[in-house]
């Protein structure tokens, strides 16, 4: 039902607003603090790490509540940690309550992607998913790159007082438009955890790091980047963001579709990305035209990131959506720490200008892992036909000699 995605999609962006707001903000709270730009990283790189570290599990323990108040209570946390840190808290004040609302965001991705889906037929899932996903690059069209103008206009304070009020709206809605979702059937952890042997979901799940890691090594500091690498003003930046986002929406929506058809080879496209970019980057060198061209090109190849990354994982286990859909979130803020934190050490030991080139290491190691997993399922697939094979012939032989013998006792 498309109503239950459009309200998932408003709650997820104010997730990713409080997530992802930051990184516009990032030089001006560093400056704030008197703090290098690396440890104003991990405003966004602690909350990744929460994350990856806790997701499955919160994920789980919540899986038997109602849908709906799990909604609310997560979105609540980001309403009021957002809230408390608009009043520039000591750092280590700021730091706790970024982290706060880390535990619950993968309950919430997970919980909005079930309920998207919980009356669609299996043609439209994917569709309603990317409507969900949405979220993340509307957020980057509206809400991230306002929260970065309106810092660079004024106080970067006032960033978290635009992800108050995102929370708050998200809230009102959810409360009032979506009706109560008790789980009838409550799955077992056994049945959920069983997709951790599988090695096809294994593989997926490495691939699903090691893209989001590429992307995030330099997207982290995409305020940073810009603005010396490519000589751009804060207001200049949030332009970028601004286009980022619109081209964003766009991908989200045509990648939507096409996971529908094909969705490693989808996931294989926009992951092309990763060695694209950089080189794009590269070769624009100082021309503004040509930079804001590949921006262009960036926005549209990463902004499905998670949305691809998220369901090549559950391609690979659809029995369990929820847990796939923890795991995919906590393995890509796994991916998105450990970005923030190599591209954070290439920046002090060798310069901004050079992490556009973490991602392609690692979107050629993502490459990699959709190759093996593509293999394995290709091996299991003709190993299980010769079984089948095998048991056709070994009963058919079973037959004519039962037959034989029949005809022997009776002459």
């Amino acid at each position: 039902m498309k109503k239950y995605a459009y309200i998932g999609c408003l709650g997820f962006i104010a997730v990713i607003t409080t997530e992802f707001g930051v990184i516009g903000i990032l030089p001006q709270v560093a400056e704030h603090y008197k703090i290098s730009i690396d440890k104003a990283g991990y405003l966004l790189s602690a909350f990744a790490l929460i994350i990856a570290l806790t997701g499955p599990f919160m994920t789980l323990l919540t899986s038997g509540f109602d849908r709906k108040k799990i909604m609310l209570t997560a979105i609540s946390l980001f309403l009021i940690t957002g809230f408390v840190s608009s009043f520039s808290p000591p750092f280590w004040l700021l730091m706790l309550v970024r982290i706060l609302p880390a535990f619950l965001q993968p309950v919430y991705i997970a919980t909005a992607l079930s309920v998207a889906v919980s009356q669609a037929d299996d043609r439209k899932k994917n569709e309603l998913m990317g409507i969900v996903f949405n979220g993340v690059a509307i957020a980057m069209v509206t809400t991230v790159p306002f929260a970065t103008w309106i810092a660079g206009l004024w106080f970067w304070e006032y960033s978290f007082m635009i992800q108050t009020a995102v929370s708050l709206i998200a809230l009102a809605v959810i409360y009032f438009l979506l009706p109560a979702m008790p789980v009838k059937e409550k799955k077992s952890y056994g049945n959920q955890v069983r997709i951790l042997k599988q090695p096809p979901f294994i593989l997926s799940t490495l691939a699903n790091f090691f893209m989001i890691t590429a992307w995030f090594s330099t997207y982290s500091y995409f305020a940073d980047y810009l603005n010396k690498a490519k000589g751009m003003d804060t207001s200049m930046v949030s332009y970028m963001l601004l286009l980022f986002g619109i081209i964003g929406v766009i991908a989200n929506g045509i990648a939507g579709k096409m996971l529908n058809r094909n969705v490693a080879g989808t996931t294989a496209i926009f992951l092309s990305g990763t060695i694209l970019v950089p080189i794009l980057l590269y070769f624009s060198d100082g021309n503004l035209w040509a930079t804001i061209a590949v921006i262009g090109i960036w926005g549209f190849l990463y902004s499905p990131s998670f949305l691809n990354a998220s369901t090549y994982m559950i391609s690979s286990a659809p029995e369990s959506l929820e847990f796939a859909n923890s795991l995919a979130t906590s393995f890509g803020n796994l991916g998105v720490t450990v970005g923030t934190t190599i591209g954070g050490w290439i920046i002090v030991t060798k310069g901004v200008e050079y992490i556009p080139w973490i991602g392609v290491v690692f979107g050629l190691l993502a490459f990699l892992m959709m190759i093996l997993r593509g293999i394995f399922e290709k091996r299991s697939q003709v190993l299980s036909s010769c079984q089948n094979q095998t048991v056709i012939i070994f009963v058919t032989l079973n037959k004519i000699h039962y037959l034989c013998s029949i005809n022997l006792n009776l002459n």
